[in-house]
């Protein structure tokens, strides 16, 4: 255990250091146009590539399970403007409903 405490210092030093240079940032830097937009499209590509990872990998493999046929009936309730709950709601219904049905 006494390896482990240099690097989560590290991390916890790392982080803060992250965070201090977001508040240094100059404000006429982030008012611009083309910042938010990339900013912007960063989130979506973040949340989408965790969306995937999580939803087909299991540890260092590949899994097709109950998870993608949630994330189906999602993005279908998502795309026909459902509220966001409901969304929820439905993709841990299908997840349930799959895995009863021996699927993942």
């Amino acid at each position: 255990m006494e390896g482990l405490w240099p690097w989560l210092l590290l991390g916890g030093l790392l982080a803060f250091v992250t965070k201090l240079g977001g508040y240094l940032v100059p404000a006429h830097w982030l008012e611009k146009p083309a910042v938010a937009a990339a900013a912007g499209r960063l989130t979506i590509g973040l949340l989408a590539a965790l969306t995937v990872m999580n939803t087909v990998a299991s540890g260092q493999q590949l899994v097709l399970d109950a998870r993608i046929g949630a994330l189906l009936v999602a993005v279908l309730a998502q795309w026909a403007r459902l509220p966001f709950l409901l969304v929820v709601v439905l993709g841990a219904a299908a997840a349930a409903a799959l895995r009863w049905a021996g699927i993942g």
